[in-house]
């Protein structure tokens, strides 16, 4: 034959076997002829060369693989050389397509993309027994393969991957030494995230069992360097040995790696770790973030002049924390303390729900649009997110069906006391986190990579912190309920678990207490610190509570109702309704016999029992009797809990029942089964769809606060104080205060802080001194109270403590009494300026 010519197409499927290959032979009479590669003699072994501009190197590695290969003679039997370029723009298709050797083949991309998209190709196009991988550049002498098939032949391995790292290994030249600090940081990189037992997945040297590696390269989907380590992880999942062999390396020069390849390889290892999502994953995703916007559609799109009615004052409290946090960044303060409310004590915001976990990566977002928008973005996305987190762990560990794992997501994300919390408790929306922690303590039991899991659980848990420590108390409770409850029915699966569970459990606690260790600190033991929380009567749910329907159902919803069984409308932690209690039932005995749904029945009743507080009341008898809550009440972390919360554990655990009902319906023989279960789920849902949150237009800000006026009056050190003071029952200050950029200080205020004077009970807001519990008389009364020199006196002392600049009055109902009192507290009238009413306090105003 005078020449070969051999180019395939491009978008051929890699590693298909039954499509039909077209080569061209020009023999010495000028005829060509065509064979389908079907009909082709197998080779024995590919040789597989990614190349891409490499017009310089290809010559001499081309030169060496036929020269030694044909010396062995029989050794390697038949083989063919594979060329994949890349989309090369110099001669390095031509030094092949001129060369005479017809085992020599071209596979050609019309564009560039990357190493692994070549390989794919040039993989997908072998076809021999073996397939040895190596780079353009030899730097892995062709003599090494010896040692590779040992591997192969010998040690019964389906890859033998060269490697300098391991014992044996010999370097000739070496790469420079910020390449070497690189690659030996990428390769830990690659063996804590992605690959296991292989020090040096990087080296361009690989012999793999042909038919294993063409089905690993026709699964993978990185077009990048990363591009061995997907293999290689294909393989170890797929059960495959690999065999980690020493070879001798000696680098190149010419190397195709550029700087931005390093920052590429982590992005690419991330994508390895994320699966890629199927079309019902997004359409799902899609569905979750639509429910969250509808949910929130009265004030998602006009988050700024919009305000939850049911939040009460919360989301007042909230943009607060949101800006105060992006405040305290940007000026470089403490992040974990204010003392822009409660003049002068201050606020200890780890003490409180500042939610670092997301008012701090969204501060940029808070800096340039407003709290209002950021908590907005948070809630929704965070909601939305929550429900994808539940749909991934119950596909996952639950159900294969998408359908019922999306159902079980939307009761877990959506039910009634989560719709409760979606007015102004973003920490108990934004749960994302529980899911994903649940899932890595689970992998704990199994007992495989105890040490790796326990830490990624640490900072998964140090995280939640941030996000909602109660949230992650209430988390913990309801796993240790089941884990209990699965005990019970599985003692032997219990047993085998307990030692690597308990040994994760430890490494994780360590790594989350060397994280949150001195936040803690400052939260338990800091300024304004206090020891627990007292909620008084009335936080436990009641019998009627679980059984009732929530004010927010859009078709069985009843405020009223809701209210006498609840403290307010953000603390419906209940209402799932009986229909959906009788649904749990019917699948609990339904499916009995699997133990998950019976420790998943069991936890969802304890803690609904749980939820009935340290003494239960006893439907139609007005009877008390002693709860199951009475012994952990008064525990550390438990006695600050709103006990009717604990209901929310039941959310996730009824959506799972749930989500295993609807697999079983999927498989069910008669349609007739099909058709009623579906029907009774439908039954039991349609009361918990939730309307939209209600949403009214917000009082505008005085200009006193938008054009900076105040600033006239409040002098470097100085509080202004609203009269009356804020608290947690009025907190609109606090919207003013955000307005004017967090610029001035003010006493009072609505967050968590010890009652005082010895007593570090937590209280909400803070204790009325004389001053403020007279306004807030005025104010509630409509009545001006008479005032003396005493009244004066203990007011300037009150004033003094504050250190307040000037007193500021909004309009608002009974001004006028609260107008009047404070002309006569301060002894001259106050100015109107800019909207309001203002006292100034400084000598000679």
């Amino acid at each position: 034959m005078s020449g070969t010519d051999t180019t395939e197409d491009p978008h051929r499927v890699p590693g298909s076997r039954g499509t039909t290959e077209s080569r061209r032979t020009t023999g010495s009479r000028g005829t060509t002829e065509s064979r389908p590669a079907a009909h082709r003699p197998v080779p024995d072994l590919s040789v597989v060369v990614p190349a891409y501009n490499e017009e310089r190197r290809l010559g001499p590695t081309l030169d060496a693989l036929t020269r030694q290969l044909a010396a062995a003679g029989d050794r390697w039997g038949s083989w063919e050389i594979v060329v994949a370029d890349d989309g090369s723009t110099d001669a390095t298709r031509e030094i092949v397509t001129l060369r005479r050797d017809p085992r020599l083949r071209l596979i050609t991309s019309p564009r560039n993309r990357g190493k692994g998209h070549a390989l794919r190709l040039g993989v997908g196009a072998s076809r021999g027994r073996r397939v040895l991988i190596t780079d353009a550049d030899l730097a892995v002498p062709v003599s090494e393969l010896e040692r590779l098939d040992a591997a192969l032949t010998e040690g019964g391995a389906a890859a033998a991957v060269g490697s300098r790292a391991v014992p044996g290994a010999t370097l000739g030249d070496r790469r420079h030494p910020v390449r070497e600090l690189l690659a030996g940081a990428g390769n830990l990189l690659i063996r804590w995230t992605a690959v296991r037992g292989i020090r040096d997945t990087q080296c361009g040297f690989k012999l793999f069992d042909g038919d294993k590696v063409r089905a690993a390269f026709a699964a993978s989907r990185l077009d990048g360097w990363a591009i061995d380590v997907e293999v290689l992880r294909h393989f170890q999942r797929a059960g495959w040995p690999v065999a980690e062999v020493p070879v001798h390396w000696s680098h190149r020069p010419g190397s195709k790696i550029r700087p931005l390849d390093y920052l590429r390889f982590p992005r690419d290892l991330i994508r390895l770790r994320l699966p890629a999502p199927r079309p019902a994953d997004a359409v799902a995703a899609a569905l979750f973030l639509a429910m969250a916007v509808t949910l929130y559609a009265g004030r998602f799109f006009d988050p700024a002049r919009r305000y939850l009615t049911d939040s009460l004052q919360d989301q007042n409290q909230w943009e607060w924390f949101f800006a105060v946090t992006a405040d305290n960044l940007a000026h470089l303060r403490n992040p974990l303390f204010s003392d822009l409310q409660g003049v002068p004590d201050g606020v200890n915001l780890m003490a409180n729900t500042a939610m670092f976990g997301l008012s701090v990566p969204l501060a940029p977002v808070t800096l340039l649009w407003g709290p209002a928008v950021a908590l907005s973005l948070a809630m929704t996305l965070g909601l939305a997110a929550t429900a994808a987190a539940w749909y991934r762990l119950i596909l996952r560990r639950l159900v294969p069906q998408r359908g019922a794992a999306f159902a079980g997501a939307a009761l877990a994300a959506f039910a009634p006391p989560m719709v409760s919390h979606a007015n102004a408790h973003p920490n108990f929306v934004v749960l994302f986190m529980i899911p994903a922690i649940i899932e890595r303590s689970l992998r704990l039991c199994a007992g495989t990579r105890v040490t790796r899991d326990a830490v990624i659980l640490g900072l998964m848990a140090a995280y939640q912190v941030f996000l909602g420590e109660e949230a992650l108390l209430l988390a913990a409770l309801g796993m240790l309920l089941f884990a209990a409850a699965y005990a019970a029915v599985r003692p032997r699966v219990a047993r085998a678990a307990l030692r690597p569970l308990l040994r994760g459990l430890g490494i994780a606690a360590a790594v989350c207490l060397t994280l949150v260790v001195y936040p803690l600190a400052w939260q338990f033991s800091g300024p304004q610190s206090y020891t627990h929380l007292d909620h008084g009567p009335g936080a436990a749910n009641s019998v009627r509570a679980l059984l009732t329907f929530a004010e927010r159902s859009l078709l069985a919803g009843d405020a009223d109702r809701a209210a006498a069984l609840s403290l307010n409308p953000t603390e419906q932690n209940a209402f799932y309704g009986w229909p959906l209690l009788l649904l749990a039932l019917g699948i609990t005995v339904a499916l009995w016999r699997r133990p998950v749904v019976r420790a998943l029945a069991v936890t969802a009743t304890a803690a609904a029992v749980l939820s009935l507080g340290p003494r239960v009341h006893v439907p139609l008898t007005g009877a008390e009797i002693p709860g199951p809550w009475a012994p952990l009440a008064g525990l550390p972390l438990l006695e600050s809990v709103i006990v009717s919360r604990v209901a929310l554990i039941c959310a996730p655990v009824l959506g799972m029942l749930l989500a295993l009902a609807i697999g079983r319906l999927a498989h069910a023989r008669s349609l007739g089964t099909q058709y009623a279960g579906l029907l009774a789920v439908c039954l039991a849902l349609l009361p918990l769809i939730p309307a939209p949150l209600r949403s009214e237009p917000r009082a505008e800000v005085p200009a006193f606060f938008t054009d900076g006026s105040w600033k006239a009056y409040v002098r470097p050190g100085e509080s202004l104080v609203p009269v009356p003071l804020p608290e947690p029952s009025a907190a609109e200050a606090l919207h003013w205060q955000t307005t004017a950029g967090l610029g001035f200080r003010m006493p009072g205020g609505y967050f968590n802080r010890p009652y005082g004077d010895g007593d570090r009970s937590g209280v909400y807001g803070v204790p009325l001194n004389w001053t403020a519990s007279l306004l807030k008389d005025v104010r509630e009364t409509g009545v001006a109270q008479v005032i003396d020199a005493r009244a004066r006196e203990e007011t300037r002392r009150d004033l003094a403590y504050w250190r307040a600049g000037a007193l500021v009055l909004v309009p608002q109902r009974h001004d006028g009494p609260l107008r009047a009192t404070v002309d006569k507290l301060v002894g001259r009238p106050g100015t109107w300026v800019a909207g309001v009413w203002v006292w100034d306090l400084h000598e000679g105003s």
